[in-house]
């Protein structure tokens, strides 16, 4: 049964890192292809490629589950920050890049950039908890 369950971890390991690659493939093309919209593809090669950031934390996260038998708290958070960032990124980016918006197309995209700062700064806090707290019991990294 054991190893059932690391076939389908490294699975999953592959999965991700295919995934992450044709990602960054389609992100380079469209950026390469699109050079007109400058701004825009810009944006969009950031976002594309913090998506492929946060799914090579995933996979290297499961792949350290393989090797210690536990799942370290640190990399989660790492790419909870990730995440909230790349949604910080994008609601800006459209709030530069549409021109003239709605109102409620304006409030829903501020709420949208409050919530998302408020996210990385709550995972920041508990990383730093985390690490205040490993510290203070002399452990080492994850």
């Amino acid at each position: 049964m054991k190893g059932l369950v690391h076939v389908i971890e490294y699975a999953i390991v592959v999965s991700l890192l295919v995934v992450a690659g044709v990602v960054i493939v389609r992100t380079l093309v469209s950026f390469f292809s699109h050079w007109g919209a400058f701004p825009q593809t810009v944006v969009a090669a950031i976002d594309g490629i913090l998506v492929v950031i946060i799914l090579l934390d995933i996979a290297h996260t499961v792949f350290q589950h393989l090797h210690k038998s536990f799942f370290p708290v640190r990399p989660f958070l790492v790419i909870g920050i990730l995440a909230g960032v790349r949604d910080i990124l994008s609601a800006s980016a459209r709030l530069t890049l549409s021109g003239a918006n709605s109102q409620p197309t304006f409030n829903d995209t501020l709420i949208s950039l409050g919530v998302g700062v408020g996210v990385v700064v709550l995972l920041l806090l508990g990383l730093l908890i985390l690490s205040y707290s490993e510290h203070l019991h002399g452990e080492g990294d994850d």
